[in-house]
């Protein structure tokens, strides 16, 4: 029998505490180490895959278990083995988890009602691993070897520094072992702790400094305010920033895979929750520039004003996929002209003259960029291909190898144009052409040239009519050819300014539709469509932050009642995962009683995810 391939792990069941750049994945009741995701990371290395704790051998039976904030969580077991036989419990442990950006802590609680002292002995076992995050991903083994030198626990520039006051600790074969005897007196209780120091010096992502926490308005529904805390408490947890300017924060794209900046992801998550959080829209925009392309390499996706998609410690490889990107890599076809509309959203916010002025530099290249090299290939329409032969084959939000399809589920050929592209480039256009005029800079008539004659072609190229009805394609192919099938790309088109209201109004009217509303947002493909299928990553199933985009345009271009309808599934979307909404869920329609099934390898938290709350709240008013 051929052995079956190494499978991605599943997170649907798993709980994770998080303070970026480390985080620690566990299963409901904080057994760590009985499935893949398991472990402890900081940054893209997994340092401790397993934390096994006995109490004298007896058997941990969980009967609480509590996430007050994404950073701690507390466990409750029974020790039945130790106690009396009565009917009432009367031993038991509380563990108090924590973690912080480098640290894990855990203390350990033995409680007893008996009226004898307890003797004990409470052991962790801790096995490091040392696996890249990439390995973990594609479900492949650690194979690091690592080494101990009585307090440090080190794999090449990888290492965590274990503390752990009062215990004896051993080193076995694959595993370092702490140990406290101690005696739990007649109705009293011993506590111990432990805690490990995680150090990655290749890191380029380090924790934000504090700054002020953004403070909403309490929703009026209840659910919604709900959502709104575990939201903000998320996104807080989500804020990273560069070694060198650690006071310009971002959100990592989610966890446990995205711990990082992604242009794309942290551009939008910025732009939702922006009526929240407005310092965090300035300090984006300003990451970005930092790192803003000024050169032509093809390896990198990389072009003079071109915003960049991801950042790495080293080369990221997908050994499924033969991808392998490099650790600075450029290709977003999106990025660029989302940053633009950040820009001019932060300035009409209220980021200040003195910061909109320091970007002008970079919004002029990123116009550039837009105008001048956003169409590689002289289609007319700002495009991508990769050229390396190792990037991603797609390079909008929709990046998987099969979310460009027809209708008849075959692929697209490349190079692609995609619909909600060219909806950003005209929005880009237009509000950067204001910025240019607010703050004297030449070219503004220019670009809304530019800007009108895109409107035309798109309305003259994009346009299709299916049994569905009609709408803009999703794409135009290699040929010029619109991809016919119905997509939630359509949503991110309202609001831009690139259709007219009727054709906003249509595309709602169909956004809202049973094909592409499951009762839980709005699917990413159609159920009309050969390629739909519910758990699909992107070709059926639903997305938090792509139903968002499409109420935020809703709301922009006044059809505030299909705004409202999806924001309140959105809001039934918090409540049947408890408030923690996940990277994506199952495009599977509403059944009466029943909740959203899971994508079961979805991130969670997601900063964009996150953000959606911001604006469901918005639209619920």
């Amino acid at each position: 029998m051929t052995p079956s391939p190494p499978l991605q792990p599943l997170l649907d069941d798993a709980m994770i505490m998080l303070e970026a750049p480390t985080q620690a994945w566990s299963d409901d009741v904080g057994r760590m180490g009985t499935a893949p995701i398991h472990g402890i990371y900081h940054g893209d290395v997994r340092h401790i895959r397993s934390i096994e704790i006995t109490v004298d051998g007896t058997a941990l039976e969980s009967i609480g278990c509590a996430s007050p904030v994404p950073q701690q969580t507390i466990l409750t077991d029974l020790l039945r083995g130790l106690d009396d036989g009565s009917a009432d419990p009367k031993v038991r442990m509380d563990r108090d988890r924590r973690i912080a950006a480098g640290s894990f802590t855990e203390r350990i609680t033995v409680a007893s009602h008996l009226l004898t002292e307890i003797p004990v002995a409470i052991t962790v076992r801790v096995v490091p691993d040392f696996a890249p995050m990439q390995q973990v991903k594609a479900g492949l083994g650690a194979d690091e070897t690592w080494s101990w030198d009585g307090s440090v626990c080190r794999a090449g520039e990888a290492s965590f520094t274990l503390t752990a006051p009062a215990a004896t600790v051993t080193h076995d074969a694959d595993a370092l072992v702490l140990r406290w005897d101690v005696v739990v007196p007649p109705r009293g209780s011993v506590a111990v702790g432990w805690s490990a120091d995680l150090d990655d010096p290749s890191l380029v992502v380090t924790a934000a400094r504090p700054s002020r926490a953004p403070r909403p308005e309490t929703p009026a529904d209840s659910r919604a305010a709900r959502w709104m805390e575990q939201a903000i408490a998320d996104l807080s947890a989500l804020r990273l920033a560069l070694p060198a300017h650690p006071e310009d924060a971002f959100y990592a794209a989610g966890a446990p895979w995205f711990f990082t900046l992604f242009g794309r992801d942290s551009l939008w998550a910025a732009r939702l929750a922006l009526a929240v959080d407005p310092d965090i829209a300035a300090s984006t925009l300003r990451v970005l520039a930092r790192l803003q392309g000024t050169a032509h390499d093809a390896s990198a996706a990389e072009a003079p004003g071109k915003i960049a998609h991801e950042l790495r410690s080293g080369v990221l490889s997908l050994p499924h996929e033969d991808v392998h990107l490099p650790p600075l890599y450029y290709g977003t076809v999106d990025a660029t002209p989302l940053w633009i509309c950040l820009l001019a959203d932060a300035h009409a916010g209220g980021m200040s003259e003195r910061d909109v002025r320091a970007l002008l530099p970079a919004l002029r290249a990123a116009l550039t960029w837009m105008t001048v090299h956003g169409d590689a290939s002289g289609s007319g329409f700002i495009d991508y291909a990769d050229e390396s032969g190792h990037g991603l084959a797609n390079q909008g939000w929709k990046d998987s190898g099969d979310s460009i399809q027809w209708r008849d589920g075959r692929l697209a050929e490349g190079p692609i144009a995609l619909s909600e592209v060219q909806g950003y480039a005209y929005e880009a256009a237009i509000r950067g052409a204001d910025l240019l005029d607010t703050f004297g800079e030449p070219g503004a008539a220019e670009l809304r040239v530019w800007a009108a004659d895109l409107r035309e072609r798109f309305r003259a190229a994009y346009w299709v009519t299916t049994p569905e009805g009609r709408y803009p394609a999703i794409a135009l192919d290699a040929h010029g050819a619109p991809v016919d099938t119905l997509t939630s790309n359509i949503g991110h088109l309202i609001g831009t300014g690139i259709l007219d209201p009727e054709e906003e109004q249509a595309c709602a009217a169909l956004l809202t539709a049973p094909t592409m509303s499951s009762g839980y947002g709005i699917r990413t493909m159609s159920t009309g469509a050969a390629g739909y299928w519910p758990l699909s990553y992107h070709g059926g199933s639903v997305w938090a932050h792509d139903t968002a985009i499409a109420v935020h345009g809703m709301m922009r271009a006044g059809l505030d009642a299909e705004a409202k309808m999806i924001a309140g599934q959105l809001l039934d979307v918090a409540e049947g995962f408890d408030y923690r909404v996940p990277e994506l869920h199952s495009g599977d329609a509403l059944v009466p009683g029943g909740s959203p099934l899971p994508y079961p390898a979805a991130c969670r938290p997601q900063a964009w995810s996150a953000a959606a709350a911001v604006v469901v709240t918005q639209a619920l008013g």
